[in-house]
């Protein structure tokens, strides 16, 4: 006996093991055009749900594509809409492996298992299908290791088993033990992480007659439930967009739980009699003495246990579908984001779900999101204002904000710009050329902006580490240089904001020089201080780069308000 359960336990092991060899090397063969799946053909709810089904049946994990998704949704590469859909299609794609595992129960495998295990290996060996033969090794695990478990579920003849016999005939078939074993179901597999082993381990119990199909299905459902606590994991340390994609994950399996509870017994009923098994049947001492019967009974067992997951998740994303909207303000409403990463997060508010059917309404939304590009420039030159004065603890946390926001500039000016080349493809006016052109110089400009902005906060840690102290005349000159950066700013944003042609470049032609001509006034009184030794040499070098800095952040706002009002200025 305990060499038996030994056996199993190893099985189970050896199942992971081929899973995950299996999923990371076809990730690795298809990894970029998988990547680029989940990102094009999201276009819609119908198509990311068939999106999430292709990418999890060809990786043989739910797993790794919620994980993927999560990341891509923190990237901000995927909306929580799209992403929602994507694991309505991943919950469906995985019903494959059950089905594998059921065809396992169906005929002998292992014949199947040394051949393939060669051919894996002449593969690997030859580097140049390294990944292909690292598919076969996973597979032939995977095989083995279901031959395994099949010999040794016979082996254990749990049925046949007094003790076990009881423990489980205790257990009556009513909604108290449907949902004590779902629970279990739930915590062994949030435990192990693997769904796919779970279902191995059911359909041993529910072949060798150990429990019934109901206790099996439902421990199929919490395996459902448990599988969501991967994405969870997956999403702890991402940003508020990626937890809120991970709760819908729960979410869905939560809800497709509680109205299969609410129709347990004729749904079970329904579902077994598609495979032709009666639930309710007890097989008899003689044809439990009967081979082949068995071995028959354990097929249709585990395809209505396969049967089922399919049923299950299939029904469960028809009926959800159609309130993907609703699940976005439901997870939005329990997971809320802290202030400082509300303020922080990338989110595109206006280009979202593809380019709009008419190309003149694509311009403007894209304009839009422009607008709320230069309010994060705006948010955070005044971080960087704050940071200047923090105490050493809360710079540092000012510091990190101001990279992330520096990051998001690039991101902003990624995605914006990825949209207005979709919508430069359609049949456009000149003058609507004309401003995709503009609002493409306009997008580049303000990426120029944030890493200006970064970079003085660079210099203001240089400052700190090489305890700079500046004179007065000096902090003067900053705040008279941080002053009119200001203005400029504002006034960009006043502008971007405006229809075009409403606000021209007079005021910020006029902030530009005046930047200039402080930056020029400080630089020679810098000159005159260091002739006269009112400050060391360290001390010029940091306040110059601060207002050279600062004066080149001028000439890039500059640059956004003549990209917007179609005109220029001599500098």
């Amino acid at each position: 006996m305990p060499l038996i359960i030994l056996k199993l336990l190893g099985s189970i092991a050896l199942l992971i093991y081929g899973m995950k060899v299996m999923s990371e090397a076809l990730q690795k063969m298809a990894g970029p055009q998988l990547r680029n799946m989940l990102g094009a053909m999201t276009t819609n709810r119908f198509s990311g749900v068939l999106t999430g089904s292709l990418v999890t049946v060809a990786v043989q994990s739910s797993a790794a594509t919620t994980v993927m998704t999560v990341s891509f949704v923190n990237a901000a590469l995927l909306t929580l809409g799209q992403a929602i859909s994507i694991i309505m299609g991943a919950n469906i794609g995985t019903t494959m492996s059950a089905w594998i595992m059921s065809a396992g129960f169906s005929f002998n495998i292992a014949d199947f298992v040394w051949p393939v295990f060669l051919v894996a290996i002449i593969l690997i060996q030859l580097g140049k299908y390294r990944y292909v033969g690292d598919f076969l090794f996973g597979l032939s695990f995977l095989l083995f290791a279901l031959g395994m478990l099949k010999e040794g579920g016979m082996a254990l003849d749990l049925a046949h088993k007094p003790a076990v016999a009881e423990f489980f005939a205790s257990f009556q078939t009513n909604y108290w033990t449907i949902l004590l074993f779902l629970l279990i179901g739930t915590v062994l597999t949030a435990i192990v992480q693997s769904s796919a082993a779970l279902m191995a381990i059911t359909m041993v119990l529910c072949s060798t007659g150990a429990i019934s199909i109901f206790q099996g299905i439902a421990l199929v459902m919490g395996e459902n439930i448990g599988t969501t606590v991967t994405a969870n994991l997956a999403a702890l340390s991402a940003n508020t967009q990626a937890r809120r994609t991970a709760m819908a994950h729960m979410l869905f399996n939560v809800f497709g739980v509680i109205w299969v509870l609410i129709l347990f017994f004729p749904f079970v009923k329904m579902v077994c009699g598609i495979v032709g098994l009666d639930p309710e049947y007890v097989p008899t001492l003689e044809q439990k003495s009967d081979e082949a019967y068995m071995a028959t009974r354990a097929t249709q067992l585990s395809f209505a246990l396969a049967t089922f997951h399919t049923f299950f998740n299939v029904i469960n994303t028809l009926i959800l579908i159609w309130f993907i909207p609703f699940i976005e303000k439901v997870v939005c409403l329990i997971i809320r984001p802290k202030k400082s990463e509300e303020e922080d997060e990338f989110r595109l508010q206006y280009i979202r779900g593809g380019l709009m059917k008419t190309p003149e309404i694509s311009v403007l939304q894209a304009q839009k999101e422009i607008v709320l590009f230069g309010e994060k420039m705006q948010k955070m030159y005044d971080l960087l204002k704050e940071a200047y004065h923090a105490p050493e603890d809360e710079f540092n946390k000012l510091y990190d904000r101001i990279d992330k926001y520096e990051d998001l500039s690039d991101r902003m000016e990624a995605e914006i710009g990825k949209y207005l080349g979709d919508v430069g493809q359609a049949h456009l006016s000149d003058e609507t050329k004309g401003e995709i052109r503009a609002m493409l110089r306009e997008i580049g400009e303000l990426e120029s902006v944030g890493d200006s902005f970064f970079n003085l906060v660079r210099i203001l840690k240089r400052k700190r580490v090489g305890k700079v102290e500046f004179s007065e005349a000096q902090i003067a000159g900053g705040m008279e240089m941080v002053q009119l950066l200001e203005d400029a700013l504002t006034q960009m944003n006043l502008v971007l904001a405006s229809p075009r042609g409403a606000v021209g470049l007079g005021k910020s032609a006029y902030i530009e020089a005046r930047i200039n001509d402080c930056r020029n006034r400080l630089k020679q009184e810098n000159i005159d201080a260091l002739d006269q030794h009112l400050y060391g040499y360290d001390n010029g070098t940091v306040f110059m780069d601060l207002i050279g800095e600062c004066e080149k952040s001028g000439d890039y706002i500059i640059n956004v308000v003549e990209a917007r009002v179609g005109e220029s200025h001599d500098k």
